[in-house]
């Protein structure tokens, strides 16, 4: 049995990465909230990886890649984590057995698929997941998974299978754990650096598969869906909906969390061009959110009936130059 995690607080968000991260600083002194977290971390971004396959479909991405979320903030606010991967499953075990022996907490990287605790209409083989571990009762894992309203827990064999699960983003029992955490943000500096990041990242990136020029490439690759086979087309479109509502929050839900960070830091900065890009970004969010809802009411259509894939298209490219006038916005915030 570990020991007790003194005052520890489980705190439900909307993405895994930037939960774990928000009550993970938070327990060691640095309260930041889920979209500071997020927005710091420079974790915004677009991707279209027709080369990496996840159910044999084609990886679409609406942040930055797993662990990004804690790079980002290492680099930016000075927070020093500890990464551990393992080749052994035992020791992996072991490992994470000590440190919570220890009294840490623990933050994880697992197969949603596995987890024990996940109804089955939720689970699906995405290896990205993140959740912290709290302690351990006898056999069982105290966890405090941010998707979740309550912590709830796993027994060592179907964790132990969370951990190890194969595939794409293989975990390798991944996890991590802060070794220094700063007092205090000096927000004057770093607010500008990560927002910066992102904008510049979103409109100037070189290669066709990323940022808005990647939403670009989606849009073209959903026009040729006219000439493909009508089951792959509706495949490929629901897949679409499904990478953007259901895993990892989604692109709608990730520019809410980063026009809520816009928000947070506009009041801290007394920055207006702040608070209204955070405005216009909660419009980008809710044009996903009509994207998705046109997706879904074209694949639910009845037999015979066709799909305006042009359509689809055409909104997607409007959302791009819809995040493309926030962007050059906030690049003239400072």
């Amino acid at each position: 049995m570990s020991k007790p995690i003194k005052k520890f607080t489980h705190k439900h968000a909307g993405h895994c990465e930037s939960g774990v991260m928000s009550t993970m600083l938070s327990h060691h002194g640095l309260p930041l909230s889920e979209p500071m977290v997020f927005g710091l971390a420079s974790a915004l971004n677009f991707a279209y990886l027709p080369f990496i396959k996840l159910a044999g479909m084609p990886l679409v991405a609406y942040r930055s890649i797993p662990k990004a979320i804690i790079k980002g903030l290492q680099k930016n606010i000075g927070v020093k984590m500890k990464i551990e991967t393992f080749s052994n499953v035992q020791k992996g075990q072991d490992r994470l057995d000590a440190l919570l022996e220890e009294g840490k907490i623990v933050g994880a990287q697992t197969s949603v698929y596995w987890l024990p605790y996940l109804p089955e209409e939720m689970r699906f083989h995405f290896n990205g997941h993140n959740l912290l571990v709290y302690g351990k009762d006898d056999k069982n894992y105290k966890i405090s998974d941010p998707v979740f309203e309550h912590v709830v827990e796993a027994g060592e064999a179907d964790f132990a299978k969370a951990r190890f699960a194969k595939g794409v983003m293989a975990p390798k029992g991944a996890i991590y754990y802060p070794t220094y955490v700063p007092e205090k943000i000096d927000y004057e500096r770093i607010v500008p650096k990560a927002i910066k990041t992102v904008a510049k990242r979103m409109l100037k990136t070189p290669v066709p598969i990323a940022g808005l020029k990647g939403i670009h490439f989606l849009a073209k690759s959903i026009r040729k869906l006219e000439s493909k086979d009508r089951r792959y087309a509706r495949l490929f479109l629901g897949h679409i909906v499904r990478m953007q509502e259901e895993i990892g929050t989604g692109g709608a839900g990730f520019r809410y969390i980063y026009a809520s960070f816009l928000q947070e830091c506009g009041h801290i900065l007394k920055n207006e061009t702040l608070l209204e890009s955070s405005e216009m970004m909660t419009e980008v969010g809710d044009s996903w959110r009509e994207f998705a809802l046109l997706i879904a009411k074209s694949i639910r259509s009845k037999k015979g009936e066709t799909v305006d894939f042009n359509a689809i298209a055409d909104k997607l490219d409007t959302i791009a130059d819809e995040e493309a006038q926030v962007y050059k916005k906030l690049l003239t915030a400072f």
